[in-house]
């Protein structure tokens, strides 16, 4: 079991995948837009004693640079921007933190290149990448140029012990301007040869992979009724994958689970009695955030409708109430008790004891791969500097 807290790479990571499989849980996996949202997942998965994972898209990314800043490099820059802020905060909650990147199509593979640029520059540098994971979803190109690319990107990230998160089928919905709402019904279920072929094809080259096999996923929450998940299907990649492995491991495979925002306790349930070890979640947290802010607005209407004057009077102020720390942190509170709710159902509540007190910024000095407190406000600059100097390149 992995007992490190902060950012975990490398055997670490693996460790700590392979104990959610063995002990049978999974970990929820929250994309995040701002420090804001990255630290309502930190604080509720130490509230809950869990693991967590903290994953960026490219559009997240863009968002955290700034949405008034157009450059071709500008979701690159974001994403490292919000890595560094990561690196920064998480040992502070005292849990096992996965940075993680999440969707890529080929359309977005520029995106992809930055953050490995950057990883291999701090691997240089201090001796472990900047992310600990990153996703590639190339699933609506045909099976055998999705496997070929993925294969020369796991080349480069095997050298850094990254993580790889390979996408085969097709999650229905839309995310991240990446549309499957029309798609052949049909396509939304992963066989177990294409799930085969995936590990046939990277296992040779590093064995810190996972495998994203659609049982019927789709991104978002739609009308009950309207999805029809069968997460039983994933048992019977295990099983050919024992069969083939010739192995006595019931589950080889690190399978993950996407469109978790919406799903059941039970299917959730049964994905991660059959090798999910990490669970997306992103509609739901983005509407727990507001249904905080919009409860708090709701409750409060008649003291921010101006600086001063409210129902005790026409000349008391109301800063107290639109400060943005207030009805920020309500949607912040909101989005955690979210969060929580999902380590529950994925039995991730529970697994962790948080270490307390031995926070520090997990960015080295150069040459060096401990991590001394710099300070947080240093980190923070840093990881703006970096993201600088690539949006500029």
């Amino acid at each position: 079991m992995c007992s490190k807290i902060g950012v975990v790479t490398g055997q670490d990571l693996k460790d700590l995948l392979a104990d959610a499989r063995d002990r049978g849980y999974a970990i929820p996996a929250v994309n995040c837009t701002s420090s804001c949202s990255v630290n309502a997942v930190l604080e509720a998965a130490q509230k809950s004693k869990s693991p967590v994972m903290i994953q960026v898209s490219n559009g997240g990314g863009t968002y955290y640079l700034g949405k008034g800043i157009k450059d071709p490099k500008g979701s690159g820059a974001g994403s490292i921007a919000l890595a560094y802020h990561v690196r920064s905060v998480a040992s502070y909650y005292g849990i096992p933190v996965v940075l993680h990147s999440d969707h890529c199509a080929k359309k977005l593979l520029p995106w992809f290149d930055d953050m490995l640029e950057a990883d291999e520059e701090y691997f240089r540098k201090f001796g472990e990448p900047l992310f600990s994971s990153h996703m590639l979803d190339l699933s609506e190109e045909n099976d055998e140029e999705n496997i070929m690319i993925c294969k020369e990107y796991f080349k480069k990230m095997s050298k850094m012990n990254l993580w790889l998160e390979m996408e085969i089928g097709i999650t229905g919905g839309e995310e991240d301007g990446v549309n499957n709402e029309d798609v052949d019904p049909e396509k939304l279920y992963t066989t177990p040869e294409q799930v085969w072929a995936v590990h046939t094809a990277l296992s040779p080259i590093s064995d810190m992979f996972s495998i994203a096999a659609a049982f019927g996923n789709v991104h978002g929450v739609y009308k009950p009724g309207n999805v029809v998940l069968s997460p039983e299907k994933l048992g019977k990649h295990q099983a050919y994958a024992k069969k083939m492995l010739e192995c006595e491991e019931e589950k080889p495979l690190f399978l993950v689970m996407h469109g978790g925002s919406g799903s059941t306790s039970s299917e959730i349930a049964t994905a991660v009695s059959n090798g999910v070890v990490k669970m997306n979640i992103d509609t739901d947290t983005q509407w727990a955030f507001w249904d905080g802010v919009r409860t708090f607005e709701a409750s409060n209407r008649e003291y921010l409708q101006g600086q001063i004057g409210n129902p005790k009077g026409k000349d008391k102020p109301n800063k107290k109430f639109y400060d943005p720390r207030v009805w920020m942190r309500k949607g912040q509170e909101s989005m955690a008790k979210r969060v929580m709710d999902s380590c529950e159902k994925l039995s991730s509540k529970g697994t962790f004891e948080p270490i307390m007190g031995q926070g520090k910024v997990q960015i080295a000095e150069e040459g060096k791969k401990e991590f001394p407190v710099l300070g947080v406000l240093g980190g923070m600059a840093v990881g703006v500097l970096v993201g600088m100097v690539i949006a500029k390149k």
